[in-house]
């Protein structure tokens, strides 16, 4: 016989947390058709609507079979995304959600993160066997990652580069302007280098990343924009160092999914000039778990972090750091490596991401 003792439990407690979780499950179900939207361009034709449209008008205009857009469109109804007139039948997207679910929006387009989730169910086969060998994933393994990050990289970085970031550093415009040798360490397609060999004529850019794929398109951009002063190099950079090569080093989101992102920023350090520059951009949120209760979009990070960032880096034989790895733990790591001067900012406009301008001793 089983003796064990049912615990007393609040049972409005217990039901009101249930609806809570049928809420989680229906705001994954939604994001997974957001992040459809977004790939097949139905939120921006949509918007173009001004009096809504049919099913049938946006499957003209997106060239996509009317019954899956006319199926989609009341997901987005039910979700309170997209508003619906049943007696015409015509579905809305108001313009304060067209600001952050559509492409070139003030507001940055939210719907570039959902496709993380959608991502995240076709690893789940493969993560559930991780979580029982400890294996770890190849970047070969993730389809569209590139992509995912190379969007996320425009409007987050690129976008902000020459207004707010560069900025950051004060007289590196000029030094740029003058002409010095810069190098984005894991620079994924290469949109913030391209756009600042654009810029800065003068100066000599070179990107390194793991991924040749990344290195691949990142080459065709360039070459088709004839930027003669650019150059993209697939490289590990475990193990890293080009002694007093750069006078500049960026690192966009980058390190800490490495093998060893400790020693990355050492070699970083080592390899650049007396009065040379770090410029790194990492997720703001803390090491400790406690302090990222209210961190923006907490648990899609640790949620990405299990599934790619800690995997990738155990799939490199490295200690799997993670994306939530703490703007503590990477001011750490520039101090250990030597910068004489190391600098923490938070954009008024990007709470979610920190970043660091270290200087090597002139």
């Amino acid at each position: 016989m089983n003796t064990t003792k049912t615990p007393d439990i609040d049972m409005a407690q217990a039901e009101a947390f249930a609806g809570r979780v049928m809420g989680l499950m229906d705001a994954g179900a939604a994001a997974v058709m957001i992040s459809i939207g977004h790939r097949l361009g139905l939120f921006d034709r949509l918007a173009e609507f001004n009096g809504g449209a049919t099913s049938i008008e946006l499957s003209e205009a997106t060239g996509c079979f009317e019954r899956y857009v006319r199926e989609w469109l009341a997901v987005m109804v039910v979700a309170d995304v997209v508003e619906y007139e049943s007696v015409a039948r015509r579905y809305r997207l108001p313009p304060e959600h067209s600001a952050c679910l559509t492409r070139d929006t003030s507001l940055g387009n939210l719907a570039v993160y959902a496709q993380h989730v959608a991502l995240m169910g076709k690893l789940e086969d493969r993560m559930v066997r991780n979580f029982k060998t400890g294996e770890g994933t190849s970047y070969g393994e993730y389809p569209c990652f590139h992509q995912i990050m190379a969007e996320d990289s425009s409007q987050t970085v690129t976008a902000a580069l020459f207004d707010h970031i560069l900025p950051l550093a004060p007289g590196l415009h000029e030094r740029l302007e003058d002409g010095i040798d810069v190098l984005d360490a894991g620079c994924g397609k290469g949109s913030a280098l391209m756009a600042l060999a654009r810029r800065y004529p003068q100066s000599r850019f070179t990107g390194y990343d793991l991924c040749i794929d990344a290195i691949e398109d990142a080459q065709a951009a360039a070459s088709s924009m004839c930027l003669s002063n650019l150059r993209f190099v697939a490289r590990d950079l475990t193990g890293y160092v080009e002694p007093d090569r750069w006078d500049l080093i960026t690192s966009f989101d980058a390190v800490h999914d490495q093998k060893d992102p400790s020693g990355l920023v050492k070699g970083i350090h080592a390899s650049l000039r007396h009065g040379g520059i770090y410029l790194m951009q990492d997720i703001g949120a803390s090491a400790d778990l406690e302090n990222n209760h209210n961190f923006p979009c907490a648990t899609l990070l640790y949620a990405i972090s299990t599934m790619h960032c800690t995997p990738v880096s155990i799939g490199q034989g490295g200690q799997g750091l993670g994306t939530m790895w703490g703007w503590e733990t990477a001011e750490r790591f520039l101090r250990e490596a030597g910068f004489t001067s190391v600098e923490r900012h938070v954009l008024a406009h990007d709470p979610m991401n920190v970043w660091f301008v270290s200087r090597v001793s002139p």
